[in-house]
């Protein structure tokens, strides 16, 4: 059942019963050898050796002799090469006794301690988990675990591992101080990311700043914190902030694919096509199955296209993130500016009647919510190759159809006549 501990107490006793019972005996220095008992486990089979055993027995306890000589000339050379900080050398050494003693809690903590000076973090938590169960109260690997995790930023596995140490010594005081910030750090990292289910983001964005200042010297925080910073400003439609942070965390990850898609999203905003579009293929390149992606620079393309042809937000001077009363406002002002009743000169009123059809298209598309969506989506509701199918689009007018048309008009029932002079 691989209950060694377990076993060792029987076999003790069967010896002390009958001493020349060299099968418990052999089999009791198997259980030693495989915990790194090495001078208890040669003794044993010694012992074998001198009780007239049967020839499988002495041929066994031969072998294990020279077994167990080894394992202590290897644990010489691997705490000779751990002393002289030769880490590399020791894991080497540590690696090929582990394959015999497997149970030696100590040893596994010897090369937990070389791995963390190689920085191979996860591989020292691998070797820690087995010795906090192959030693009872084992309180410093739990310790030891949640240090780690919590230096890679895994704050919820840190938070696990310092509780299991607090349940073996409530009074732990390394543990204890750890488990208060490991919680403190752990709320505030969940109460951002209900924020930002919520759509509260400029209060998320808040948390994760006081996030950076409640652990300011474990880098994995402050880049995940800025990350979520950077996915909060292109959420909440503000795009310098969000091009700025997302930089920031590009510079020290230049593969963070949720920072890429997130500085995609900003430079549509503002625009920036191109640069959208480089963001979204980087990316793709290293998640090239994420639909969100795809979609993304699809219509990255798209807008592309449609912003080296007829731009309504442009016409009108507003951004692409404007509020309906924006567009109405900017709209009237122009309608009014450029009404080809304002002016004389032929070929001045010709210019005129088209920026105003321009200027009421721009309008008409940007103030209905369903064809404003097909625009921001890279579709131009107004224009026929833009529709599927193809022929005649019904919105495109001349001047002559908006004859008679009141720029101020709400829709509503209440109508307004102007003259101008």
């Amino acid at each position: 059942m691989g209950k060694s501990k377990a076993a060792l107490p029987d076999l003790s006793k069967v010896i002390e019963l009958k001493m020349d019972f060299t099968a418990a005996r052999l089999q009791r220095g198997h259980l030693l050898l495989k915990q790194g008992k090495l001078d208890e486990a040669e003794d044993d089979f010694k012992k074998v050796l001198k009780s007239n055993p049967t020839e499988n027995e002495e041929k066994e306890a031969q072998s294990q002799l020279i077994k167990s000589d080894e394992m202590q000339r290897l644990r010489s050379q691997a705490l000779d090469a751990f002393e002289s900080s030769d880490y590399a050398a020791a894991i080497t050494f540590l690696d090929k006794i582990l394959e015999v003693c497997v149970w030696d809690a100590e040893l596994r903590e010897l090369r937990a301690e070389c791995f963390i000076k190689e920085g191979e973090p996860r591989k020292a938590i691998s070797d820690l988990k087995a010795a906090s169960k192959l030693k009872n109260d084992n309180t410093e690997a739990f310790y030891k675990i949640s240090t780690l995790y919590y230096q890679l930023g895994d704050h919820e596995l840190s938070l696990s591992e310092v509780r299991e140490c607090l349940k073996l010594d409530q009074d732990h005081k390394r543990c204890f101080a750890h488990y208060k910030q490991v919680k403190k750090l752990n709320k505030l990292i969940q109460t951002a990311e209900e924020l930002i289910r919520d759509g509260r983001y400029t209060d998320a964005t808040s948390k994760y700043e006081t996030v950076m200042k409640t652990e300011p010297s474990v880098s994995e925080y402050i880049i995940r914190s800025k990350e979520r910073i950077c996915h909060c400003f292109s959420k909440d439609e503000k795009p310098v902030e969000a091009i700025r942070v997302c930089s920031e965390v590009l510079q020290m990850e230049p593969e963070n694919v949720n920072a890429l898609k997130d500085r995609a999203e900003a430079y549509l905003i503002e625009e920036m096509y191109d640069e959208a579009i480089q963001d979204y293929e980087t990316a793709q390149e290293h998640n090239e199955n994420d639909q969100q992606i795809r979609e993304g620079l699809e219509k990255a393309q798209r807008l592309l296209k449609q912003s080296q042809k007829r731009d309504y937000y442009k016409i009108l001077g507003v951004k692409r993130n404007a509020k309906k009363q924006e567009i109405i406002k900017a709209y009237r002002k122009l309608a009014l500016q450029w009404h080809p009743d304002n002016f004389q000169n032929e070929e001045e009123k010709k210019k005129a009647e088209k920026k105003f059809i321009d200027i009421a298209a721009a309008k008409e598309v940007l103030s209905d919510p369903e064809m404003r969506k097909k625009f921001d989506d890279g579709e131009d509701p107004l224009d026929a190759e833009s529709q599927q199918g193809g022929g005649g689009n019904p919105f495109h007018r001349s001047w002559n159809s908006w004859q008679g048309f009141n720029p101020f008009s709400s829709g509503g029932p209440f109508r307004f006549k102007f003259h101008f002079n």
